[in-house]
């Protein structure tokens, strides 16, 4: 079974998440500001676009098609994502494993990794919250 079954549930979920770590950990999306970086994240199965505008302070995230170019866009599986969320899978493991497309420098996709650190806390408590706590491991 999937672990979301729509792009409608998979983007409410990144959401209350990315909206989570913004109020309760700054620090974490801070870290993308201060990279001033334009950073794409694609998921497919279902399929999703989450825009992280480092360029703007504080930090803007957009979700759905966008027309700026990013300096980086990485695009994995949306249950890779789920794994990384849950720190099942390390995002270090995923890079040098190559099992997702990375279209510029590959080193700046580490500047997500505070973001996805701090949410692997906040990540089973929210899908919990959904009604997905079947997805848990």
């Amino acid at each position: 079974m999937a672990v979301f079954e729509s792009s409608d549930q998979l983007n409410e979920t990144l959401k209350i998440l990315f909206s989570r770590i913004a109020k309760d950990k700054p620090d974490s999306a801070a870290a993308v500001s201060k990279s001033r970086l334009y950073l794409r994240l694609r998921t497919t199965s279902p399929a999703t676009e989450v825009n992280f505008n480092g360029r703007q302070n504080p930090l803007q995230i957009t979700y759905g098609p966008s027309t700026v170019r990013p300096d980086i866009e990485l695009e994995l599986p949306a249950e890779m994502l789920h794994d990384i969320l849950l720190g099942i899978t390390p995002l270090k493991k995923v890079v040098a494993s190559g099992k997702f497309k990375v279209r510029g420098p590959v080193w700046k996709a580490f500047v997500l990794e505070d973001i996805f650190h701090t949410g692997q806390s906040i990540y089973p408590d929210i899908l919990r919250q959904q009604g997905l706590d079947g997805r848990l491991p």
